[in-house]
């Protein structure tokens, strides 16, 4: 067996194991129990999400999962475990898929490597979330961090930053949209996950400028490192000036609400309503807060939002898939790697 010193890891969100509602339930318990995702102090946080969100959500998020579910199993997962095939061609050394939430679990995958490679040195952890998010970016770094600072392991672990303004990354991701601009479009939407503002708020660490301060977006800041609303607006310039996208062909919203907490504005679902009747009858819709494509691609936008249109007047809705494993997005994240190991260090997140 060939031992290696550096390895690579590949990170998503996670899916439950199966569509029954025991898995999803298992999945739901440990997502929403995460303080990232839900940070409100614990014993309120059990109350929520043991007591009311999961025993309401548990078999509704089972039929929406069985609607998308393929016969090799959760989209995110296959898709993942593809695009983690197609960059291990790439490479000797190990390329392993974690999960956050459920399996491949980071516990496990560490411990394979490290029993698999006793020379290992280096591990390259790569998220697959172009944007920083406590609840998406961050807790998945912190975990893995945990698990590996757990088990001391003599490896040391390096970080890929977010990659929301990366040149490879807007390149790959105009790239995989431009076919579907050939057609006639009003509008072209990009759908981005939700977040509450108070985790925009959590985030900012100067304390005193995300969502206080005159288009903070817009406006100069060490906070944008960790802001996700800034690092979507800054996908969405950037991938519109790479296609030429004239700016009142484009739209901004976010899906994927969860309570009656302030979350970020415009909503995606309170918007598709609208459309029509301000005249944007044929629209293309884009998520470019997801490399693979999952239940908030596949059934919220695809099925879900599809039909809000449609039934409000729309007559063509076009959803645009995740990169996945197209051949530039498979280079791009190649060419990260490649260049680490090369001595680069321009992608780490520092």
């Amino acid at each position: 067996m060939n031992q290696h010193t550096r390895a690579i890891i590949l990170m998503n969100l996670g899916s439950p194991d199966s569509t029954d509602v025991k898995d999803v339930k298992r999945y739901l318990n440990e997502f929403l129990m995460d303080g990232r995702v839900i940070d409100k102090p614990f014993l309120l946080r059990t109350l929520l999400v043991r007591g009311i969100i999961v025993p309401f959500r548990a078999k509704n998020s089972a039929e929406a999962y069985s609607k998308i579910w393929m016969k090799e199993g959760s989209p995110l997962i296959v898709i993942s475990e593809q695009l983690q095939k197609a960059v291990q061609a790439n490479f000797e050394e190990p390329v392993e898929l974690v999960m956050r939430y459920q399996n491949p679990s980071a516990a496990s995958v560490l411990k394979k490597l490290h029993e698999e490679n006793p020379q290992l040195k280096e591990i390259l952890l790569l998220p697959l979330y172009p944007h920083y998010a406590m609840s998406s970016y961050e807790t998945a770094v912190e975990d893995i961090k945990h698990q590996h600072k757990k088990k001391n392991y003599a490896s040391v672990l390096k970080t890929i930053k977010p990659f929301y303004n990366n040149e490879q990354f807007i390149y790959a991701l105009s790239e995989s949209i431009k076919p579907y601009l050939q057609r006639d479009y009003d509008k072209i939407l990009f759908s981005y996950h939700g977040l509450p503002q108070r985790h925009i708020r959590k985030s900012d660490i100067t304390g005193q400028h995300c969502l206080q301060v005159n288009r903070c977006c817009h406006v100069a800041s060490p906070a944008h490192k960790f802001c996700y609303r800034h690092q979507t607006i800054v996908t969405t310039e950037l991938v519109a000036k790479a296609l030429n996208i004239p700016e009142e062909k484009i739209e901004q919203t976010y899906q994927s609400r969860l309570g009656k907490d302030p979350w970020l504005l415009p909503s995606t679902q309170e918007r598709l309503p609208d459309l029509p009747g301000e005249g944007i009858k044929r629209l293309l819709v884009v998520c470019p807060a997801f490399v693979s494509d999952c239940l908030e691609t596949l059934e919220e936008i695809a099925i879900q939002a599809r039909q809000i249109f449609l039934d409000a007047g729309g007559e063509s809705f076009e959803f645009i898939p995740c990169m996945n494993t197209q051949p530039l997005w498979v280079q791009t994240v190649t060419n990260w790697i490649k260049d680490y190991f090369n001595g680069s260090t321009e992608m780490l997140f520092e």
